[in-house]
């Protein structure tokens, strides 16, 4: 399996309409694709991506410059590679693109390892189950009207979601809880929903939150206070009955010890690009396990769903539909839950008409 060459392409996937958070306006998503192929003709895929393409050349550079290192070997030294391009991003730092470039290339040599094994990743890591929960996250934006978001919430309820997301960190605090309570009227008791701040609040302003929204029985309240603010989340946590969930901006296993030593959080959302690939996502999910806090996968639906099949702590899976125009095959929902593929590698492939619609090249 050695590797013959890796290239990449970029492409800009448009939103169906411009959604916001508390710090987002999105319109797009671009994604540097990466194909790594063997000498004998196996093609893995991994991607990077980047909100409205932002910087994506940046990310392009940093994937392409890394991979020059990597064509001859075997496909299979996966913990090797990660440990030679750790030390080589070392002088430019070991967070931000140089992570991102890691993971997207890591995640194509294992998809590699399962192709030419014809087996699916989570058994061949050895599997834990056929499905997982995953909750509606593509929705719900801090930039709808009541309306719409009462409208979206029974959507989801109609497509078989049993658990949805609603962003909050509007000017108002009476705002958030308006919004969240017409969700929660319109959903019923028994629809989990969750609650994301995106960093927006201070810790004063997050307790107070939190507290008002105590009658509407969240089940997480996610990034209340800024990402570096270890010490805020914690002050929020104890404060706090609500499970606090974070990490989703946190580099590496490195990052998800930072926040357990904190006790910043309840429930850790490693982020396969920044977490540093399936490589680093299972090395992190066991550090987790260490110390008995659960991991829910945050964004990368697709290729995470092969890390849930085979992390007993994993309790979720995040449900974006952004991206799945871009690949072949599509994420299969029943009851609330997202069906583990037992397809090869990680099982999904790029949809090439779809490359060639959103190409940037």
């Amino acid at each position: 399996m050695e590797l013959a060459s890796i290239t990449t392409r970029l492409v800009d996937v448009p939103l169906a309409s411009p959604i916001g958070t508390a710090i987002h306006q999105m319109s797009s998503i671009g994604c540097v694709l990466v194909d790594a192929t063997t000498t004998d003709c196996v093609t893995g895929q991994g991607y990077a991506l980047a909100l409205n393409a932002d910087r994506i050349g940046s990310l392009d550079e940093m994937i392409t410059g890394l991979a020059t290192r990597l064509v001859g070997r075997s496909a299979t030294e996966t913990e090797g590679i990660w440990e030679d391009l750790w030390s080589l991003i070392n002088p430019m730092g070991h967070k931000g693109v140089t992570i991102s470039a890691m993971s997207a290339l890591d995640a194509a040599l294992w998809d590699v390892v399962g192709k030419s094994l014809e087996i699916s990743l989570h058994r061949l890591w050895g599997s834990c189950r056929d499905s997982i929960p995953t909750y509606a996250s593509s929705g719900l934006w801090l930039s709808m009207s009541i309306d719409e978001l009462t409208d979206q919430a029974q959507s989801f309820i109609d497509h078989g979601f049993t658990a949805m997301k609603i962003r909050l960190g509007s000017s108002s605090m009476a705002n958030d809880v308006a919004r969240v309570a017409a969700v929660r009227d319109a959903i019923g008791p028994d629809v989990t929903l969750l609650a994301d701040a995106n960093q927006s609040l201070d810790p004063k302003a997050a307790i107070r939150l939190g507290r008002a929204l105590e009658p509407y029985a969240l089940g997480w309240f996610e990034e209340p206070v800024p990402a570096f603010d270890l010490a805020g989340h914690r002050r929020v946590r104890d404060a706090l009955d609500v499970p606090i969930a974070s990490g989703e901006t946190e580099y590496t296993r490195f990052g998800m010890a930072s926040m357990l030593d904190a006790g910043a959080a309840d429930i850790l959302m490693p982020d396969l690009q920044r977490i540093g690939g399936f490589t680093e996502f299972r090395r992190a999910a066991a550090l987790c396990s260490a110390y008995n806090t659960p991991i829910s996968a945050h964004l990368f639906t697709e290729h995470s769903l092969c890390l849930a099949g085979s992390i007993p702590g994993m309790m979720s899976v995040e449900h974006f539909d952004w991206l799945h125009d871009l690949f072949n095959e599509q994420p299969e929902l029943a009851d609330g839950h997202l069906m583990i593929p037992n397809r090869p590698g990680h099982g999904f492939t790029f949809n090439e008409d779809a490359v060639t619609r959103f190409s940037l090249t």
